[in-house]
């Protein structure tokens, strides 16, 4: 057996970082990895598909170019370069994250899959074959998630692809058929439409992304419709079936059954905890009913020195949350400090084109809270730097404290969204109201200060 002061399990965006810092403080610590550093944010999520979003945003230009002047005839879609380029970006972050852990002293990491067998001990399942038994004083798990498949008729008989797998793709599919309209789908949908791909989108509720406000999805369905981006509400698959090459779908819309067919199925309708392989009742961790691990406001399992972090903990599954655990686990274990996870201002950011920033709450959040509130509503046809760019796409929405003029939340759906919305995170961290913000002096003409003119709509 193997004895350490403090084992991480799952080398994620928490799971690395730790690793690295609790070495460096002195204490002899392994990080357990069954695949490769990074987690899903490096090797097939955030990193890669953003990358390839960008070739997609560039294909799209080709044709928006032409409204402003220039025109260099048709986009070329060079698909393997696309992929060269998304496996380069994968491989440099991946070794910069191998480098930095070889080169951590009191760092071991074991490449294998860890179960508990004790409150203090796990087995570990090794990469290369055979069994490495370990204990410690203190774990951290940051197992994150993995794709959740729904019970559909024929669904074990047809090759779907998931977030993950989806990535691996050598060809752009002749028609994409994706089961959901949150992040995921939304994002690989816009894209493989953009590369040549048909896109149907089936959404089961009575419209996309019930999370957001229905004026923000609202014009989120405009978009990509303008685009070609075929969204069927109310719409589930019930049924597959491989014919002729293809996959014929059978689709229930409103109780009434009818069928397509598509070449390709992206299956985006939810993830779920990698938290079974664990084996955690050994450990006496409790979880949800969903296996999500349960945590207190310091990330504290229901184990004695025993902490989650990152997805596998439930809650909004992003990777700057993943990482703000991390912060939050140094300051507590190694600094003995006393930080906490609540009231965090949560921001996210989906990368459909353009942008939805978000933070805070949304409107109807605040409504169903019994909040006293302002809406500042402001569509990008009225901002002076998206009429100058030939972009006016998306909308500006804020909610606001109607008592102390604070800012509640906002949404951002614009060129450069996820940026702006940080504007506003800050104002939100800072306590300055709106009238501030309305009078502030800001560059003209940039994105930016369009937030004068958000917060003007309110004075009308």
């Amino acid at each position: 057996m193997k004895y350490y002061d403090a084992i991480v399990i799952g080398a994620g965006q928490a799971g690395t970082p730790l690793a690295k810092k609790l070495a460096g403080s002195g204490l002899k610590t392994a990080l357990i990895e069954k695949r490769w550093l990074g987690g899903t944010c490096v090797n097939d999520g955030c990193s890669p598909t953003k990358t390839m979003i960008a070739s997609a945003k560039a294909a799209w230009s080709v044709e928006h170019n032409k409204s402003l002047g220039v025109d260099s005839g048709n986009a070329k879609i060079d698909f393997r370069k696309i992929l060269e380029r998304k496996n380069d970006v994968v491989k440099k972050m991946r070794s910069g994250l191998e480098k930095g852990v070889s080169e951590t002293e009191n760092l071991d990491l074991i490449e294998g899959e860890a179960s508990f067998t004790s409150e203090k001990e796990i087995i570990i399942t090794l990469k290369t074959g055979g069994t490495e038994v370990a204990s410690a004083e203190m774990f951290f798990i940051n197992t994150g998630e993995k794709p959740s498949i729904p019970d559909i008729d024929g669904i074990s008989d047809i090759d779907y692809l998931t977030s993950t797998t989806i990535m691996d793709l050598e060809e752009i599919p002749e028609h994409l058929l994706v089961l959901g309209s949150g992040y995921i789908g939304m994002e690989f949908g816009q894209m493989f439409r953009r590369f040549g791909s048909k896109v149907t989108i089936l959404e089961p509720s009575k419209r996309i992304l019930k999370r957001e406000d229905n004026d923000i999805a609202e014009e989120i369905t405009k978009i990509l419709g303008a685009e070609d981006v075929i969204i069927e509400t109310e719409t589930k698959a019930v049924a597959f079936e491989k014919k002729s090459g293809h996959i014929l779908v059978t689709i229930e819309k409103k109780g009434e059954k009818s069928s397509l067919s598509c070449s390709h199925i992206l299956v985006a309708t939810g993830r779920k905890p990698q938290s079974e392989a664990l084996n955690l009742n050994a450990a006496g961790i409790e979880t949800d009913e969903k296996g999500y691990i349960k945590v207190n406001d310091r990330l504290e399992t229901s184990a004695k020195d025993i902490y989650a972090m990152g997805d596998v903990k439930g809650g909004p599954a992003f990777t700057h949350i993943s990482y703000d655990d991390y912060r939050i686990l140094v300051e507590n274990i190694i600094e003995k400090g006393n930080a906490s996870i609540k009231n965090r201002i949560l921001p996210y950011c989906m990368f459909i084109d353009p942008q939805l920033g978000r933070v805070g709450i949304t409107e109807q959040e605040a409504k169903k809270q019994g909040l006293d509130i302002k809406v500042a509503v402001l569509k990008n046809e009225s901002v002076a730097r998206c009429i100058e760019t030939g972009d006016e796409r998306g909308i500006m929405k804020a909610v606001i404290d109607a008592k102390t003029g604070k800012i509640l939340g906002a949404s951002v759906l614009a060129e450069a969204g996820g940026e702006v919305v940080t504007i506003l995170q800050m104002v939100m961290m800072g306590g300055i109201t709106y009238e501030q913000i309305k009078d502030c002096v800001i560059a003209h003409p940039t994105y930016a200060e369009s937030l004068n003119n958000l917060f003007m709509t309110l004075d009308q």
